[in-house]
């Protein structure tokens, strides 16, 4: 694995990861609890493939250690806040609908339009990354930490401004479940945040479980005095999904479909983008090298969960998607989920999300442009890798 091995190479020892985790503790005044200790393999990965795979800049490698930094100082306070509640530990989280479509294939939006339904219950960035006190319903949007969020400056928007038209995640709106995941430091999107190849093939082979069980953690955190049904997305969940079913069994869980193909030339598009952000180096033939497998791995994985849910007989947790008729029109599409899932469509929900999809439209802050061929990519190889998928769920893809 790269940088883990070999005494001459700038993968940081041991020692470095107790400097972290000893400085973790004294931000929090003397917590030193992490939890379940297997969380230190993929922190232990994720430093040794950065300094060994990263080629980060000077902002690179601030924005790395400090990620990992504020993973660790959440992660203390949780699992604190935990020990001095343990009824937590017994708290559902009760049927939890998880959107779990390739990346660039509208699961953002989707997962926007949902968290404006007042029965829906969304992770949002402040509360995943400052947990305790657990919000309150009443409190929610007048918590000091929300107004700090919206306050803030836009970091990433002004290190690379034309990242937002690919991505933009604003404080007010969902944020992925792949950032908890992170406080496991197992979590695939470390390795869309940084060109980290050793760690990028550690967490594909990696046992997600104990993440997920941190997962669940902080949302018994979180709805303990904030309730409501759970809606939750992330492309990464397909990474491990039998993992999150062991930790989840009564999850529900919608497909957003999109050709294929079309996704990974995205995909190249917005890794090259984001990691940019923190490398002058070029990895662009990285780039293509690893992510249409990593984009068609998913997908097969997407495809082995699904059989084996339903040779369990729980193929009615899933709900289908076309990303055409999410673009659309995304009233009728939500309505046509909420009546798979036997939730009621409220009137109240559904003039929060018309409200919503008036303000918030596709390009909004300017058009993502990509190709094949910029990639040097062959849609018949593409196809033929992705086949399986292709003639699987050939009604919910439009036509190339």
């Amino acid at each position: 694995m790269g940088g883990m091995s070999g005494g001459h190479d700038m993968a940081p020892q041991p020692s470095a990861v107790d400097a972290l985790l000893e400085t973790a503790v004294a931000a929090t005044g003397g917590l030193d609890d992490f939890g379940d200790p297997s969380f230190r393999e993929g922190l232990e990965v994720f430093l040794s493939s950065g300094a060994a795979d990263g080629r980060f800049t000077e902002i690179g490698a601030a924005a790395a250690e400090g990620m990992a930094l504020g993973n660790l100082i959440n992660r203390l306070k949780v699992v604190d806040h935990h020990r001095a509640h343990p009824e937590l530990a017994e708290a559902g989280v009760e049927a939890p609908i998880f959107l779990i479509g390739l990346p660039r294939t509208g699961t953002t939006a989707l997962s926007h339009l949902l968290s404006v339904d007042p029965g829906n219950r969304s992770l949002l960035g402040w509360e995943i990354n400052d947990s305790v006190p657990p919000p309150t319903t009443a409190t929610y949007r007048t918590d000091p930490r929300f107004l700090a969020a919206m306050d803030a400056p836009d970091m990433l928007s002004m290190i690379n401004p034309g990242f937002k038209a690919i991505h933009h995640d604003p404080p007010d709106m969902p944020l992925e479940c792949a950032t908890v995941l992170g406080q496991h430091f197992t979590s695939l999107h470390l390795s869309t945040t940084f060109n980290i190849d050793g760690y990028m093939q550690w967490v594909l082979q990696a046992d997600h479980e104990p993440a997920y069980r941190y997962h669940r953690m902080m949302l018994q955190l979180l709805q303990s005095q904030c309730p409501g049904r759970w809606q939750l997305k992330s492309p990464v969940h397909l990474i491990d999904p039998s993992a999150l079913i062991a930790v989840y069994p009564d999850a529900k869980f919608v497909l957003t479909h999109r050709d294929p193909v079309n996704v990974i030339a995205s995909v190249c598009s917005l890794v090259r983008s984001l990691t940019s952000t923190f490398t002058d180096a070029d990895f662009r033939d990285y780039i293509r090298a690893i992510w249409p497998e990593v984009v068609c791995t998913l997908l097969d994985r997407q495809n082995a969960f699904r059989d084996a849910q339903i040779a369990a007989g729980n193929g009615d947790a899933f709900v289908d998607v076309a990303y055409a008729d999410l673009v659309a029109d995304p009233i009728a599409t939500v309505a046509a989920i909420y009546d798979s899932l036997d939730h009621p469509f409220t009137a109240g929900a559904e003039a929060a999300m018309v409200a919503h999809s008036a303000e918030h439209r596709q390009n909004r802050f300017g058009t993502h442009s990509y190709s094949l061929e910029e990639w040097d990519l062959s849609r018949p190889e593409l196809e033929e890798r992705c086949a399986p998928y292709l003639t699987r769920y050939a009604e919910f893809l439009e036509t190339p």
